[in-house]
């Protein structure tokens, strides 16, 4: 089991806090925070919901979906629960997990039925009162995934007494205290405010996990230094990709240094050859590089990194230092999301410039009842082309689908980001 280093962010109908007791207000800074939670290799996102009234509850279920459409990590919710629907409700705004608490008897009473209901791997509970752990204890593990215990339970319990994945909450302990409990065997992931204070020193925490034998998802390097293989100069050339786009970004080099200061800070560092000295990307402009994924090549002797850029690549202010065009020759894009995305941005286009004569104008003209229409009536071709065995016509038919479902993703403001984000955690 993998170790799980969680942050944590609160709501409190509808406005974002860094802390419980609502003092540090996050403002415009969410966007930038949950993106950096990402960015710092922390694993999963642990989003604690106040909400009175139901419209106290809707603008929290607003914001918790903004906020899980940025994160890169897993979000686990809790929220004042009291019927169903409210765990429908945070499951569609993309939590991958709703903590239901097992103490209030509206969660009890529903527990079984959420359960079946969604899966068991989309349900967590925790609890008040610990004195009736055996109880609690049988229900979660018919019920449940995993255990978050926000307090006062005793670490004995957790190892003798449980035997589903526990998420623990620490306070005001030492970092040998965390690395201590995440050798416990229950403990599948710990959070609380020494997490989020230390939130930059995620790598170097996970590191120390590593060297302990503590399984962790951490950057370290597979493939010894030793075993790559030089230039001349003793250096290694390293491209860098965008991780989201594939968009080729630059090319620099590293030396041993530049390759494990990378592995240990999770950020971007390379070898400058003429200033003969390393250098971490963005140090100086704040256009930090964080690491996804480095490969070596087949020969070993060039490097790929896979990165989130924060802000531009190059030096002369452009997203990548590939902008010269030398050569060039025009081809249909076969990649089908870079497909998807550019009739995607001619369909908003069209909504935000009108062109007289346009199909696409005459549905968002006639409204989401028409587009509606148009999408069943298209549904409903691929049907009756799928009983003809030219599979030409379904190829047809499928494509007039998937462009009316666009129109509709338009109108509705739905991108295809949040679409694989959304089949992406379905995996």
């Amino acid at each position: 089991m993998k170790k799980n280093i969680t942050v944590q962010l609160f709501i409190n109908n509808g406005e974002v806090f860094f802390d419980e007791e609502n003092k540090k207000e996050a403002g415009a800074l969410v966007a930038e925070t949950v993106r950096y939670y990402g960015d710092i290799n922390a694993d999963s996102l642990l989003i604690q919901i106040k909400a009175e009234g139901d419209e106290g509850k809707d603008k929290s279920i607003h914001t918790l979906k903004e906020i899980a459409k940025i994160s890169e990590i897993p979000v686990y919710a809790t929220f004042p629960i009291e019927r169903e629907e409210d765990v429908k409700k945070l499951l569609y705004a993309d939590a991958k997990t709703v903590i239901l608490n097992l103490s209030k008897q509206s969660n009890w009473d529903m527990l079984e039925d959420v359960s079946k209901r969604f899966g068991k791997e989309k349900i967590a509970v925790t609890f008040d009162d610990y004195t009736n752990l055996g109880v609690y204890r049988k229900a979660a593990e018919t019920y449940a995934s995993r255990i978050f215990v926000f307090g006062g339970m005793k670490e004995s319990d957790i190892s003798s007494q449980i035997s589903l994945p526990v998420y623990l909450g620490l306070a005001n302990v030492t970092l040998e205290k965390i690395l201590d409990t995440l050798t416990l065997e229950s403990v599948e992931g710990v959070f609380g405010d020494v997490i989020n204070s230390n939130a930059k020193e995620i790598n170097a925490i996970k590191n120390l996990c590593t060297e302990r034998g503590i399984d962790v998802n951490s950057f370290f390097p597979q493939i010894p230094w030793s075993k790559l293989r030089k230039n001349s100069d003793g250096l290694i050339p390293v491209i860098a990709q965008d991780y989201k786009t594939g968009q080729v970004l630059m090319l620099a080099y590293m030396n041993e240094e530049a390759y494990l200061t990378t592995m240990k800070t999770g950020k971007m560092n390379y070898y400058s050859r003429s200033r003969k000295a390393q250098w971490e990307k963005g140090e100086e402009s704040g256009h930090f590089q964080y690491v996804k994924t480095l490969y070596a090549d087949c020969d070993f002797d060039t490097l790929l990194a896979k990165v989130s850029q924060i802000g531009v690549a190059c030096h002369t202010g452009n997203p990548t230092c590939f902008f010269n065009e030398i050569a060039s020759k025009e081809y249909a894009e076969k990649n089908p999301l870079k497909v998807f995305e550019q009739v995607y941005d001619v369909i908003v286009d069209r909504k935000n410039n009108p062109k007289e004569g346009s199909y696409t104008n005459y549905l968002f003209d006639k409204g989401i009842d028409k587009i509606l229409k148009k999408v069943g009536e298209e549904a409903s071709e691929i049907i009756i082309a799928s009983k003809n065995p030219d599979a030409g016509e379904i190829k047809y038919e499928i494509s007039d689908f998937l462009y009316h479902c666009m129109v509709l993703m338009v109108e509705k403001g739905i991108s295809w980001e949040e679409i694989c984000s959304e089949l992406a955690a379905r995996e």
